[in-house]
């Protein structure tokens, strides 16, 4: 008998018995066309619930849920940023009194795009002309300045009447453009020559521009407008440690710009991002709810949104608006699973085993170092870190970034222009294995 006869239950040379064999396999009769797929996950609203337009109440909090806590999307509405009224108050300082263009950076999930927004509304509530760019791959100087003169009117052209033709047409900066390249140069002389309004620029992502000619076009663009007193500002953000990460170094711009690195928020901070999104979402975090989400989230408004999201959707499956520090410790779970699927499966393979090999304390240390620091590992705080307290005894901090570098690889010598520091091959690296720490104490304090 071979394998395929023994896996049918048919041996070699029997004939068939009209069609069946000789070991049949009872299925179930179908069930009827009504019942089919009772047993799969549903959506838990309607599409019209969604937009807005339901009725029940239990979806109606859902709905709310889902746009007080918006970790995946950056905060469009002013009343919903919180802990960064100084930065901002800073930025608006800086660009209406000094006439500086902005240079903002940080590491990712800190909130620069949500910073971003706010600002350029809040601009345009004063009448400036604002324009937001994402930048990708592919970002160059030409298309994107054009389609920056696109919306500025013609109106606002120092050398047009009012009432000129022109003008009455509806025609754009983009109209005095001919069909050559756009270069610094003419792109600089356009700019100098709005009036009767301000341009704020906005280019987010920043870092994201693979062309150095690209980086480089736009540090001359902010020379030459400052020079010339244009009206025109940039305001510039991308992931990054320092200014000259984001700027290509011209040294004659130094006076033109304010660098602002976007610091982890403060408990403070935490709390007032909780608290508005309790009333956004008609929700309730009882006080051990808020301190463990604040704990959780070590300053980190992506991490502190995650968390109350989930949190909130665990309040609702057991049929409750009050979010209480069990609800936190599922919606920490349901993080974790979250963030594992984040990390490329031959990292997560040398993080199991440095866990294995008994290294999994140090490295939860480690991550919150690197949280802690825009995503660095300083060796000055690795080796505080590891010597104090609790965690006395975890070994010195020069055997540590080797173990972790040579054997492990998962930490590589910081590329950017820090002294003595290193990083995680992966950011995703050190937020999962924080929350998994604090995931694993709650569940020993609630064994206990």
């Amino acid at each position: 008998m071979n394998w395929f006869s023994s896996l049918f239950g048919k041996r070699e040379g029997d004939a068939d018995q009209g069609g069946t064999a000789s070991a049949e396999i009872a299925l179930a009769p179908p069930p009827p066309a009504s019942e089919r797929g009772r047993g799969l996950p549903r959506f838990r609203g309607m599409a019209a619930d969604q937009l807005g337009v339901g009725t029940r109440r239990h979806d109606r909090v859902r709905l709310n849920l889902r746009r007080a806590f918006t970790p995946a999307r950056p905060i469009m509405d002013p009343a919903m940023l919180a802990g960064r009224t100084d930065l901002l108050r800073t930025m608006i300082r800086a660009i209406e009194d000094q006439y500086l263009h902005l240079v903002l950076f940080g590491p990712r999930g800190i909130g620069k795009t949500s910073i971003l927004h706010v600002l350029s509304g809040i601009a345009r509530e004063s009448r400036y002309l604002v324009r937001y760019i994402s930048c990708g791959e592919r970002t160059s100087f030409d298309p994107l300045f054009r389609s920056v003169m696109v919306d500025i009117p013609l109106l606002f052209h120092a050398r047009y009447d009012p009432a000129s033709a022109e003008i009455e047409e509806g025609l754009s900066f983009a109209d005095l453009l001919d069909e050559s390249p756009l270069t610094v140069d003419r792109a600089s002389e356009l700019f100098s020559q709005v009036a009767g309004t301000r341009l704020l620029i906005v280019l987010d992502e920043f870092d994201r521009a693979g062309e150095a000619d690209f980086r480089q076009s736009v540090a001359e663009l902010i020379k030459n407008v400052s020079d010339r007193g244009s009206q025109v500002q940039l305001v510039i953000a991308g992931v990054a440690q320092n200014l000259t990460e984001i700027i290509t170094h011209v040294p004659s711009i130094r006076r033109n710009i304010l660098g602002l690195r976007v610091p982890n928020m403060t408990q403070d901070g935490i709390a007032e991002l909780i608290s508005n999104g309790q009333h956004a979402s008609g929700m309730t975090f009882t006080s051990k709810a808020l301190q463990l989400i604040n704990l959780t989230a070590l300053g980190l408004p992506y991490l502190a949104s995650l968390v109350g999201q989930h949190a909130g959707f665990a309040a609702l499956d057991r049929s409750s608006t009050t979010i209480d520090h069990a609800d936190v410790h599922r919606g920490i779970s349901q993080v974790l699973a979250h963030l594992d699927l984040r990390i490329a499966p031959d990292v997560r393979q040398r993080m199991e085993q440095a866990i294995r090999d008994g290294h999994e304390r140090t490295l939860s240390r480690l991550a919150q170092v690197a949280l802690a620091n825009s995503f660095l590992l300083p060796r000055a705080e690795i080796a505080r870190e590891l010597n104090s307290g609790s965690n006395a005894g975890l070994g010195n901090a020069t055997e540590t970034l080797e173990r972790m570098s040579k054997v492990y690889r998962l930490i590589t010598p910081s590329v950017v222009h820090v002294a003595d520091a290193y990083a995680f091959v992966d950011d995703g690296i050190a937020l999962y294995l924080w929350v998994r720490m604090i995931s694993q104490d709650a569940a020993c304090r609630d064994a206990a």
